[in-house]
């Protein structure tokens, strides 16, 4: 049995034997120690009161390093009040202090003949202070924390097994507000032994969270957090202010903003560090550096971007992760098309593009001639062509490899440079390579004449002069003239050859206006007209005798007289028979309620707008469906007043059968309900296979909706994109007679459609094409890049005829011109007109005759009317009537159909004279007869009288039971 009142020895050898590994703790990095008892290797020098209280023992650990700790242990005397106070402890920035306390304490009931009280507990107590106060004590000033008790207590029989177990205590002391402070420690009458006192307090310790270094930070107290502001690592920028909180435990919390490495430094390790050699990064961010692209390299760190080795480039514009590239190679395979005075070029891509796809192509025109050298032989010397050489579409910029020049000189020999370009190009001129061609041009037509003199006139005659043209360009054959009277509009006209340069009209009008032009012929054929002059005339003199005179007032009273006998003997047989027929004069004609007549069995086009009240337009040409007979399924489109729907009409007793159905969307204003239903107006007055069929409106509910019959295959345009070259030229040709076929129709009933194009005619299951679109209202702007407005959009130039274009006059023969388009369009299986041409330079292309290139695979004979539709003066143009049966007599003979247009020679830029055409190269309707091969035809027209071809057309049809086969063209 232990006696031993104060075992202090054997304690302090227990604990450093059997809990020294306690001792090899490693702090957290957010505890800060102020205090700590094991770290001092020597006396602590804490003041002990009594003297006999608190003892320091020395001693080793396992590693044999010196420690100190502090043992009592009182318990057989009395009334005990032991005190151990620490040395004066700097709180540094800390307001809230821990203290950590590792003790044994021996179980009073394991101590025998105990003479005091013993205890199981010690107080742990504090002092705040400012300065360092010495050995100076006073107990009253310190205030308690709180009492200390033991988890474990230990017995002698834990001191003979070595099974000793430290305890630990942590306590909160604070806030504290002054420089310093001291502990204390009192014992009452226990066995305890003090192993080490650790004082320390809790931060939030330097981190780095987003590229942000963020400072040790204290909390301030213990009921809030503590906002910190963090500055970006080296290298690097704030994108959003980076800031974090610190809690009262020393953790952060909730990062806010981060920074990004600068150009040229990449995120690593939480810092920014320099791009390797051969790496890049040109912008603000975290992402990693790339690799330098091709053709660049980066010989330093921290690189911004890759420089281009040697003859590589990299333009303006270009990014820095694109590769370096270079100026492509020469064009190849450059071909030459002559015609006349015009060239087409036409050549192959560069083999080597430089690694860009922006290619351009520039063609250098050079005129060229042989000059004899010093040596004796001869030099070609080139010099710039002319300035008005033009090149179409245009000489530099092209983005297709072909180009026509035109206007060039007869004879004359020229060399075209054409040079591949991208957007490197001007950064090394030293390696750009073309491709030249060397050409020389044939016999052009001449010039147009251009000086013309009246040198006699009389009352039935004129006799006019000329000089021959500036530019003859060979031997002038003859002149051609054509005249006709200036009120007539061309509609009729005569044309005269002469061999010398003056000529005598004969068999004129009196006192009448007419207008001329004249152009020279030569081997190479017909130059441009001359612009149109007027003349006149001379008045009737009367220069007669008297006998004369009476003979001749006789003859005019006579003729005055028959004439009005027969006028008043077709009015009273007139009355006569419509009386005997009916009571009512007009009950043979059809009233429309704003005042319109029309005649049984003609069928004339009504204008809805001239109605006082649009909707009664509507009742009279619509029929008015009931909206319970119609189902809508699907929403297939949007138009300007609403949705397009595809649904299906079931009437009474009939059939239900697919319609299109388009309603106009709610809150509408009358102006827009009116100009919704002008097309139903319109619509409803035609009645034909080629023309979209209204099946009828509804207006006496919501939504109002017209309804017409269902095109499954949509519009022309897309459908011909979607099954490109998929249909035979028969086919194709079936659906242009249909188109022609709607349009006759329309031109008969007086109705100028004004926007007709493959996106307007729509397509049913058979092939079958309808024309539609009807009712916009076009609006000519003042921009030439404009197009005419419409409320369905914007109506692109290159369908529209020249006339329309400048002076607005729309026509069924501008709509022929549209045609030519439409005919285009299908042959090219829907590609755009003019394809990326403005329409500034489409409307200055067709002013200087221009005329689009034969589509791949394009009939001959297509291609002929499609340049026929395209004449600029539009009585020229064929009638829809002619067009029919052109397309009929090809459905009839589709061996026509093989011979195609010659692509070779396409005129891809050319601009085509077509006043040159077939029937105007005769000079008589004589002439034209001889070179006729029917020989019975040629004397069914003799001895016939024709003025003008419309008569020479309708001699031509009342023979065509004759069986002779005439083609005719309209002059």
């Amino acid at each position: 049995m232990d006696c031993n009142p104060r075992p202090l020895f054997l304690i302090l050898h227990i604990l450093l034997s059997c809990a020294a590994p306690a001792f090899q703790i490693i702090y957290p990095p957010n505890e800060v120690n102020l205090l700590d008892s094991k770290a001092s290797q020597g006396e602590l020098g804490w003041i002990s009161y009594p003297q006999h209280g608190w003892e320091e023992i020395s001693g080793v650990d396992e590693h044999y390093t010196p420690i100190r700790t502090f043992q009592v242990c009182n318990v057989m005397e009395y009334s005990q009040n032991n005190w151990l106070r620490t040395n004066w402890i700097p709180r540094q920035s800390a307001q809230k202090i821990y203290v950590e306390l590792k003790f044994t304490l021996r179980d009073c009931n394991s101590i025998p003949l105990v003479l005091g009280t013993c205890k199981e507990t010690f107080n742990l107590l504090y002092l705040e202070t400012d300065d360092d106060q010495g050995s100076h004590f006073r107990e009253h000033q310190f205030s308690k924390v709180d009492t200390i008790a033991a988890d474990e207590s230990f017995t002698q029989m834990d001191l003979g097994d070595r099974i000793l177990k430290l305890n630990t205590e942590v306590r909160e002391v604070g806030p504290m507000n002054k420089k310093g402070f001291y502990l204390a420690f009192q014992d009452v009458g226990a066995c305890v032994a003090l192993v080490s006192v650790r004082v320390y307090f809790k931060k939030c310790p330097y981190t780095v969270r987003n590229l942000a270094s963020f400072p040790d930070t204290v909390p301030m107290d213990s009921q809030s957090l503590v906002e910190v502001k963090g500055s970006c690592v080296n290298h690097s920028k704030e994108e959003e202010p980076p800031r974090m909180y610190c809690s009262t435990e020393g953790e952060w919390l909730v990062p806010i903003g981060k920074c990004l490495c600068n150009p040229g430094y990449e995120e690593k390790s939480s810092t920014c560090q320099m791009c390797q050699p051969g790496f890049y990064k040109s912008t603000l961010g975290n992402t990693e550096c790339s690799k330098c692209p091709p053709h660049s390299f980066s010989h330093h760190e921290g690189s911004l971007f890759c420089g281009c080795e040697k003859n590589y480039f990299r333009a303006e514009g270009d990014p820095v992760a694109m590769a370096c590239t270079r100026p492509p190679s020469a064009p190849r395979n450059v071909i030459s098309s002559i015609n006349e005075t015009s060239v087409i070029l036409d050549w192959s891509w560069p083999e080597d593009n430089g690694g860009r796809r922006d290619i351009t192509f520039t063609v250098v025109c050079k005129r060229c001639r042989s000059a004899p050298s010093g040596g004796g032989g001869l030099n070609q010397l080139c010099e710039p062509c002319r300035s008005n050489v033009r090149f179409l579409p245009r000489a530099a910029g092209l983005q297709n490899t072909t180009v026509t020049v035109a206007d060039l000189l007869a004879h004359t020999n020229y060399t075209f440079e054409i040079e591949a370009q991208n957007g490197v190009s001007p950064l090394a001129p030293k390696m750009r390579q073309y491709a030249a061609v060397t050409i020389t041009t044939n016999q052009a037509a001449p010039s147009p004449v251009t000086v013309i003199k009246k040198e006699k006139t009389s009352r039935n005659s004129v006799s006019l002069s000329w000089q021959q043209p500036e530019r003859p360009n060979g031997i002038i054959l003859d002149y051609e003239i054509k005249y006709y009277e200036k009120e007539e509009q061309e509609t009729s006209y005569t044309i005269l050859r002469a061999r010398g340069c003056n000529v005598t009209l004969n068999g004129l009008k009196p006192n009448t206006a007419y207008l001329l032009q004249i152009r020279a012929r030569t081997a190479a054929g017909y130059g441009a007209s001359s612009p149109s002059i007027q003349f006149e005339t001379s008045p009737d003199s009367f220069s007669i005798s008297s006998e004369n005179s009476q003979v001749v007032l006789i003859a005019i009273s006579s003729a005055v007289a028959i004439i009005l006998l027969t006028v008043l003997l077709y009015v009273l047989i007139g009355r006569f028979c419509c009386h005997g027929k009916s009571k009512h004069p007009d009950e043979k004609r059809l009233h429309f309620g704003n005042g319109h007549l029309r005649l049984p069995g003609i069928r004339t086009y009504v204008d809805p707008h001239t109605y006082e009240d649009p909707s009664q337009a509507v009742h009279e040409f619509a029929k008015e469906l009931d909206a319970s007979c119609i189902a809508i399924d699907k929403v297939v489109g949007a138009g300007e007043f609403g949705e397009v729907c595809s649904g299906r009409l079931k009437l009474p007793s009939k059939k239900e059968i697919c319609v299109a159905i388009k309603t106009l969307k709610g809150g509408y204003t009358d102006k827009q309900r009116r100009d919704f239903l002008a097309e139903a107006s319109i619509m409803g007055q035609f009645d034909h296979p080629n023309i979209i069929r209204l099946e009828g409106v509804v207006t006496r509910s919501k939504p109002v909706m017209i309804v017409t019959e269902y095109m499954e295959n949509g519009s022309l345009d897309t459908f011909l994109r979607k099954h490109d070259a998929q249909f035979t030229g028969i086919q194709l040709v079936g659906m242009l007679r249909g188109i022609a076929s709607g349009m006759k129709y329309l031109s008969d009933m007086g109705y100028v459609h004004r926007d007709l194009a493959a996106r307007n005619i729509l397509v049913n299951s058979n092939l079958v094409c309808k024309v539609s679109d009807f009712g916009l209202s076009r609006v000519l702007e003042d921009d030439p890049e404009a197009a005419y407005t419409t409320r369905g959009g914007k109506i692109p130039i290159r369908w529209t005829a020249p006339e329309a274009i400048a002076y607005r006059k729309f026509t069924s023969a501008s709509d022929a011109w549209s045609y030519g388009i439409v005919l285009w369009e299908v042959m090219s299986y829907g590609e755009r007109p003019y394809w990326e041409m403005s329409n500034q330079d489409v409307i200055k292309a067709v002013d200087e005759g221009y005329r689009l290139p034969p589509p791949m695979d394009c009939p001959a004979t297509l291609y002929q009317l499609m340049l026929d539709c395209w004449q600029k003066e539009r009585n020229n143009r064929p009638k829809f009537e002619q067009i029919v049966s052109i397309l009929d007599k090809l459905i009839r003979n589709p061996g026509s159909l093989k011979i195609t247009a010659n692509t070779t020679s396409r005129p891809a830029n050319l601009l085509l004279d077509r006043s040159s055409s077939e029937v105007t190269s005769v000079g008589t309707v004589g002439d034209w007869m001889d070179g006729m091969r029917t020989l019975p035809c040629k004397e069914a027209f003799s001895g016939v009288s024709y003025s003008s071809c419309d008569t020479l057309a309708k001699t031509s049809t009342e023979l065509y039971g004759r069986k002779c086969n005439i083609g005719l063209k309209s002059t």
